[in-house]
């Protein structure tokens, strides 16, 4: 035993055991956000209830079973519920979905088991995926299109008027968006020249006139385009659909409000899968609404991604810079030696610190004197002396630069000093040295420091919470006006995303699943962009791999 302990095993055994108890907590751990989240895509059957309460109340649900949980009888019982029937010591209650806001206080509610009496998924009940109100579950009666009233059919008619409906929609939110956007934009670019020729004292008669007949061409082509936007919006109310609630009662819905129809108790598995992988899609590619409880993520995921190649662009030659100059051209006096050990102390600041930092500092600070020297028209409303994408990612820029600089520090150390000396005395300089030689073949180290920096300003908030992001962005950061990439702008991430849906959102039984599939698709874009990373890391790796010998 005693020679089997110094022969170094155990700790083999240990280490390996080690590592396989972290790699299976990481597995299981997205197992579980991806089982949780991606099952909520899933068209589940929509149940009908009949339930019978111990009060004497008679009514009937219909909406989908989200969770099932076990309740104490006797806290039930303390509650004052009483049953007619002896129960076990637990009893099963269902969370169920029953959307239809307009008309009951919360979509979801809790039913006892023992109190239903009757349980069905009938054909023909379908759920209404509204951008308002969200779900809305019933039979349909008829569709009421162009004035006409179809009961034959009515399937089919319904799926024409929606999508009619949602082509005239997007339509509209296309020019509000594009055109009259672009006109809004260029009408306040108008207003902010007019006030800089007044700080600067050269506004004349003939750049008053100038300024006043271009606004009025901009007027004029505004006028023109709302009145297609208001005829695309009166298009798209034009129909309705007649559905028969879980009161019994006909209620009329605007087909303009109605986004997609699905009758998934009429579904084939395979029906399930192809509306299964619609939902995904919509998830990724459509904005959020409903205070972030409805609909999709592409903002947050096109700003994640754009702040994050952003902060890329900046740390990586920073910290290269500062690596070589530390390791290339530094001597190993005390100054240096205080100077690594700050960058190493670096790493272990607090994000929200940074946070601060970047908020004091770039916003205000530099950000304030901007504005002063270059947008004085702008003030007393700020341009860049506010949170922006740009703020954010020096300040993430700024988080992750030790991690650069150790891991470009590191790889230049691994280069063979003769190197160096074979190609000084070739006749290169020592610049020419590092750029032909040194460079290439610290790439994949440098290209290592990226990727952790990556990871790191990939799901970072706290920071981000003070110098940039928002709940609801209205635009994203590149658009069709001029100069098409706006770094003052505010963005949204899916790390905030995931704690504003998780903690601020006012309906939380509807968040909870969101959160997961957010989640997991942070995740699947860190991953993404590591994998990316390690592509081209690779490759530098093979392309200079002749430079070592």
């Amino acid at each position: 035993m005693k020679s089997w302990f110094k022969s170094g095993a155990p700790w083999i055994w240990m280490t390996a055991g080690a590592v396989s108890i972290s790699l299976i907590s990481v597995i299981g751990l997205l197992l579980l956000i991806a089982s949780r989240g991606l099952s909520y895509f899933w068209p589940s059957d929509i149940h009908q209830f009949s339930v019978n309460t111990q009060t004497g109340q008679s009514y009937t649900v219909i909406g989908e079973i989200y969770d099932r949980e076990l309740v104490p009888t006797q806290r039930l019982i303390e509650a004052g519920i009483k049953f007619d029937n002896i129960q076990g010591e637990e009893v099963e209650r269902l969370l169920v979905k029953t959307g239809n806001r307009e008309f009951v206080e919360l979509d979801f509610q809790w039913i006892l088991s023992p109190e239903i009496t009757q349980s069905d998924t009938p054909s023909g009940l379908a759920v209404f995926e509204r951008s308002k109100n969200g779900n809305f579950y019933g039979f349909v009666e008829a569709v009421i299109a162009d004035g006409k009233r179809i009961v034959e059919n009515k399937e089919a008619a319904l799926e024409q008027a929606i999508e009619r409906a949602v082509e005239l929609n997007e339509l509209a939110l296309d020019l509000q968006n594009d055109e009259i956007g672009a006109i809004n934009y260029e009408l306040e670019r108008l207003r902010l020249k007019q006030r800089k020729y007044e700080l600067e004292g050269t506004l004349t008669a003939e750049k008053v006139q100038g300024l006043y007949d271009r606004r009025a061409e901009l007027n004029l082509e505004y006028r023109e385009y709302e009145k297609q936007l208001f005829a695309y919006r009166n298009q798209a109310k034009r129909d309705e659909v007649i559905v028969k609630d879980m009161r019994g009662e006909l209620v009329s819905l605007p087909m303009n409000y109605i986004l997609d129809v699905a009758f998934p108790n009429d579904m084939n598995f395979f029906g399930k899968v192809a509306r299964y992988g619609k939902q995904i899609s919509k998830f990724i590619f459509d904005d959020p609404r409903e205070a972030n409880t409805e609909g999709g993520v592409f903002p947050a995921i096109f700003g994640t991604v754009f702040m994050v190649m952003l902060m890329a662009v900046i740390v990586t030659p920073f910290g290269v810079i500062a690596a070589i100059y530390l390791h290339e051209y530094a001597g190993n006096s005390a100054v240096t030696k205080i100077i690594r050990i700050a960058v190493i102390n670096l790493a272990g600041v607090p994000s929200i610190v940074y946070g601060v930092f970047g908020l004091g500092f770039f916003v205000y600070m530099f950000g304030g004197s901007l504005d002063q020297l270059f947008y004085p028209e702008a003030l007393p409303g700020p341009t860049f002396g506010t949170p922006g994408v740009m703020w954010s990612a020096l300040t993430l820029a700024i988080l992750t630069l030790p991690v650069v600089i150790v891991s470009t520090e590191e790889g230049l150390s691994r280069i063979p000093g003769s190197l160096r000396q074979g190609s000084l005395a070739l006749g290169a300089t020592k610049a020419e040295t590092l750029w032909r030689i040194v460079i290439p073949m610290a790439s994949p180290a440098i290209m290592t420091g990226l990727i952790l920096a990556v990871a790191r300003a990939a799901g970072e908030v706290a920071p981000l919470m003070l110098v940039g992001v928002v709940k609801m962005a209205p635009t994203l950061p590149i658009d069709g006006n001029f100069p098409f990439v706006h770094l003052d702008r505010k963005f949204m991430h899916l790390g905030f995303h995931i704690y504003d849906v998780g903690f601020q959102s006012p309906n939380v039984e509807a968040a909870r699943p969101l959160v997961y599939a957010t989640s997991f698709l942070l995740v699947t874009v860190i991953v993404a962009l590591n994998i990316t990373a390690i592509g081209i890391r690779n490759h530098l790796r093979e392309k200079y791999k002749a430079l070592e010998h």
